[in-house]
């Protein structure tokens, strides 16, 4: 008899555990693509096109990996990691910020004081996916102090 028998099958589709992403990012066509990629590796995705709507998905949910763009209207990416870190700190270590501007010195002072994972635009799917394992791990291996 095979290993894999319909009921085999249930109980090991109930073992996964889905992921969940909030995605911040003011360009609304690279928002739809990466949310599309993440969806189709069974990820939970949420989009926000600056900080004051991430800001109300997080209040609202917890998320696994907050995909953040620096640079956005009306609340850059490190003003909503702020606000993040006063709200829900232990969502800080899931950030993973996303850049196009990596040589602006007040955006790189930043990532280095948040110690942020950081990916620059244009980001490749399978270096996204990567850095996304990555932060997942972070925070299940290393859970904000109680």
């Amino acid at each position: 008899m095979p290993a894999n028998t319909p009921s085999n099958e249930l109980e090991n589709a109930s073992d996964i555990e889905i992921k969940s992403i909030l995605l911040l990012d003011d360009d609304v066509e690279l928002a739809d693509t990466l949310k599309e990629l993440l969806e189709s590796r069974n990820f939970v995705v949420t989009t926000a096109r600056n900080g004051v709507e991430g800001l109300g998905e997080v209040m609202a949910m917890d998320f696994d990996v907050i995909i953040c763009d620096m640079m956005m209207p009306t609340m850059p990416g490190d003003m909503f990691y702020l606000a993040v870190q006063k709200v829900k700190p232990s969502h800080c270590r899931r950030f993973l910020f996303v850049t196009g501007h990596a040589r602006e010195p007040r955006i790189n002072e930043f990532l280095h004081r948040a110690d942020g994972l950081v990916l620059i635009k244009p980001v490749p799917a399978e270096e996204l996916l990567q850095m996304i394992s990555l932060v997942i791990q972070r925070d299940e291996h290393f859970p904000p102090p109680a």
